[in-house]
């Protein structure tokens, strides 16, 4: 009897942690795909962002650049609507360029020194 219960609470976890949610950001992906209209902005799964210029049941067109090159994409592969950044910290970004441009490769920390 215990065991039994056990298992219906372990599965009942499993609901509510792991499938339920999942589920629930499928049906807000779907719902964004379905919304998607002429002369929005998406970004796709590869990273290609364009403004839409034909909708159809399952595929759309877009345009990527001002040489109004065409692609006809399937409605799965947006991402998002609107254009998807970069969300690295500022600090990290401002750290990187430096190294860039400075050319050197920093020394990694000896902790003996400390």
């Amino acid at each position: 009897m215990e065991s039994i219960l056990m298992m219906v609470i372990v599965i009942g976890v499993f609901y509510f942690i792991l499938i339920r949610p999942e589920n629930k950001r499928k049906k807000q992906a779907q719902e964004m795909r379905d919304s998607v209209k002429k002369g929005d902005t998406i970004t796709t799964i590869g990273g290609i962002i364009g403004r839409v210029v034909f909708v159809t049941g399952n595929t759309i067109v877009i345009e990527t650049s001002e040489d109004r090159v065409r692609m006809e994409l399937a409605k799965w592969a947006i991402s998002t609507t609107g254009v998807q950044i970069n969300e690295q910290p500022d600090n990290a970004k401002k750290k990187k360029e430096d190294e860039e441009v400075s050319g050197e490769i920093p020394a990694p920390e000896n902790k003996e020194d400390k």
